[in-house]
């Protein structure tokens, strides 16, 4: 690992950085933005292509103030029935804009709490997604799931639907911590919840934790990833708290004072990190571990690594659809947001239109920047021969958008036969590189820390 001294240089401990899960980053989406230019992309998927879905369920029982989604609290089942039939809508009127023999590659259930929905929900909007289109052999679909908030019907009901992978939100085990944070979650809950869903034959289980918590110490972080090992999940995600209260107000509770200092989450962040190395994870891109026979891990290997909305990906579909309140679709001709306040997305939605209202078409050189950045971003490395290959471009071109990259960071990468490689202690700096690739202006202050 670079020495606290260089990474004080480079300016990571003080950097707010997209984490460029997508290129340019949602903040440079426009308000606006036609709905008809997406039914255009629609159309233009071609015969057999491969599709994602996320479907978004902006409902939670609880608010957690760490969280930063667009989420909406509800104590009663009352608002689902009425919001499932806004997604049955939306998924009607995609469909007719979308060839009959399109295929579906990967569906997420996210939020929100996607567990809420009662049982007789979740198979009614299991038989939509059926029918809707023909799913691949090798459809991956995963649902978000709250331990708090679920239990062995719905488990058994979301199995039913298709259910191959469970992701669950540890964040951290110590009660300190969860209080301040406004997530109360039992270990004991959790685990009981992970053994229901192998019981259920649930393949895959992956959790997120995150550092940067008040109230994290080095030994409650060790504490907490310990008891995530007990678990054995295929898949770890290890995110750094984006502290964003201009954006996420309910993030005001949270005591700022007890924020752990860039320095010190550096601390904690090496701490989960040896710790998953140690019992045999792989290290996947920034922030993600997998077992080692884990698809995920596979595509690490073999350079099939995608990243998006999600997070880190084997999904290789080019098209995500997102569905439902604030939900995010790219296609490759751009990005498309639906309305984020649940009542103009449901007049636009009863009214038979698409719900778009914030966007981005990409440019030439919006595509090529965005491919450079997820290359870097996947594999750490990036082949400049191939890019310029592929995209059709000199290869003196990417050498010049690449070359502050070059000598900012000069100690820290390789460069071999065109490619550029960052060497196996920097990962913590990658979004820091990518950053040199980025050509869009960002507000002072308006992501989240580097680290």
């Amino acid at each position: 690992m670079p020495s606290t001294k260089r990474l004080r240089e480079l300016g990571l401990f003080e950097a707010r950085v997209p984490r460029y899960t997508s290129y340019p980053p949602a903040n440079h989406f426009t308000s606006g933005f036609g709905a008809q230019k997406v039914e255009s992309w629609l159309h233009a998927i071609p015969s057999g292509g491969r599709v994602s879905l996320y479907l978004h369920i902006p409902y939670c029982r609880r608010l957690c103030w760490f969280c930063a989604c667009r989420t909406q609290g509800t104590s009663t089942d009352r608002p689902l029935v009425p919001y499932l039939a806004l997604l049955e809508k939306e998924l009607d009127l995609i469909s007719e804009r979308l060839r009959d023999d399109v295929i579906i590659s990967q569906i997420h259930l996210g939020g929100g709490t996607p567990t809420l929905l009662p049982p007789d929900l979740i198979r009614r909007l299991g038989a939509k997604l059926a029918a809707f289109r023909p799913w691949a052999d090798d459809l991956e679909f995963s649902v978000e799931i709250d331990p708090t908030e679920v239990d062995a019907a719905r488990i058994e009901a979301l199995s039913e639907i298709g259910m191959t992978r469970a992701s669950i939100g540890v964040q951290d085990f110590d009660p300190e911590v969860q209080a301040a944070i406004g997530r109360l979650q039992p270990y004991e809950t959790t685990r009981d919840v992970v053994q229901m869903l192998r019981a259920a034959g649930v393949g895959s289980v992956n959790m997120d934790i995150l550092y940067g918590l008040p109230f994290q110490t080095r030994t409650r972080m060790a504490d907490s990833v310990r008891k995530v090992l007990s678990m054995s999940p295929d898949r770890v995600a290890l995110y750094g708290y984006a502290h964003v209260p201009w954006m996420a107000k309910r993030q005001v509770l949270i005591p700022e004072g007890a924020l752990p200092d860039a320095e010190e989450r550096l601390v904690l962040f090496d701490t989960a990190r040896e710790m998953f190395v140690e019992d045999g994870y792989a290290e996947i891109g920034i922030d993600h571990y997998a077992r080692t026979d884990d698809k995920m891990a596979a595509a690490a290997r073999d350079g099939s690594l995608h990243r998006n909305f999600q997070g880190y990906t084997v999904d290789p579909s080019d098209v995500l659809i997102g569905v439902g309140a604030s939900a995010i679709s790219r296609y490759p001709q751009g990005f498309a947001q639906n309305n984020s306040i649940s009542s103009k997305y449901a007049t636009a939605i009863d009214g038979g239109r698409l719900a778009t209202d914030r966007g981005h078409t990409m440019t030439a050189e919006d595509a090529l920047r965005s491919a450079m950045i997820e290359r870097l971003m996947c594999d750490m490395a990036l082949d400049t021969r191939q890019i310029a290959m592929t995209f059709g471009v000199p290869q003196s071109q990417i050498q010049d958008m690449t070359q502050r990259l070059r000598e900012r960071f000069s100690d820290h990468i390789q460069v071999r036969d065109g490619a550029i490689r960052l060497t196996r202690d920097a990962r913590l700096i990658a979004r820091l590189v990518a950053k040199e690739l980025d050509a869009y202006l960002m507000p002072e202050g308006r992501h989240s820390q580097a680290l």
